[in-house]
């Protein structure tokens, strides 16, 4: 393990997005056995990593954005990023949800809705983990909790490959088809992970800016997409998961901070 934190923060994110991306993978394997998954295994582990979303968003993000000098007053700036990551979100399901024609000329309007929704919501997690890594700079402790985020996204992403490539498969296509439409929503997050950690790296002012835009661009994708998925599953095991998921990361960052 060792090896890893003498890595460049950019090696260091493209590694772990590919753990991410295998975990969306691994939860699209499973249309392969089934065509419907568990409903509450799905509602846990989707509670749990939108409890650790939130507890990342900030303790891993906007705290050490609060950290830095910026021309503007801190709390300004902290404030704007987090404003236009939330409002990235909230326009592109704006934008999605305005399709409605489009989508009905390739099929089932709600499967294309959900595919192209995850897709895009995977873009500012990933980005989110390589600013993570990038802000860490060299610091071990700083880089454990950046790999916790990630491993906070890997565990959601294993649901999330579930619940694209189900939905797929019960409305006809072949479960291979399936797989690789669902396996290839987390494809993204790779390149997002590598360019999050460069910009990040190469221009240390955007530094701030990017850690709270990623905090902003999470915390909507937990309340548009994780918590309502997960509370119409089950509420009392949803809430569960959001304090177990929030008390994990909450703890491992501290004591590792």
């Amino acid at each position: 393990m060792q090896w890893f934190f003498t890595l460049s923060p950019v090696m260091q994110a493209f590694l772990l997005s590919l753990v991410m991306y295998s975990m969306t993978a691994l939860g699209a394997s499973a249309v392969f056995f089934s065509k419907r998954g568990n409903k509450h295994l799905l509602t846990a582990l989707t509670g749990a990593a939108a409890g650790i979303m939130i507890s990342a968003s900030f303790f891993s993000l906007l705290l050490p954005a609060m950290e830095y000098k910026t021309s503007l007053p801190v709390y300004l700036t902290v404030t704007l990023g987090f404003l236009l990551g939330g409002a990235f979100i909230v326009c592109s399901d704006l934008a999605l949800s305005r399709s409605d024609l489009r989508f009905r000329r390739i099929g089932d309007r709600k499967c294309a809705l959900l595919y192209l929704a995850v897709t895009l919501h995977n873009i500012p997690e990933g980005m989110a983990v390589g600013v993570a890594f990038a802000q860490a700079c060299g610091s071990q402790g700083s880089a454990l909790t950046a790999i916790l985020l990630g491993v906070g996204i890997a565990v959601q992403n294993f649901p999330e490959g579930m619940c694209v490539a189900f939905p797929l498969r019960a409305k006809g296509m072949s479960p291979f088809k399936s797989f690789l439409f669902s396996q290839g929503s987390g494809m993204v997050e790779i390149p997002a992970c590598v360019l999050g950690a460069a910009l990040a790296t190469v221009v240390s002012g955007l530094m701030p800016w990017a850690l709270a835009f990623s905090a902003g661009a999470m915390i909507a994708v937990v309340c548009s997409e994780l918590i309502p998925e997960c509370y119409a599953g089950n509420k009392t095991l949803a809430s569960a998961g959001v304090v177990f998921g929030f008390c994990l990361m909450m703890i491992l960052d501290i004591a590792l901070g």
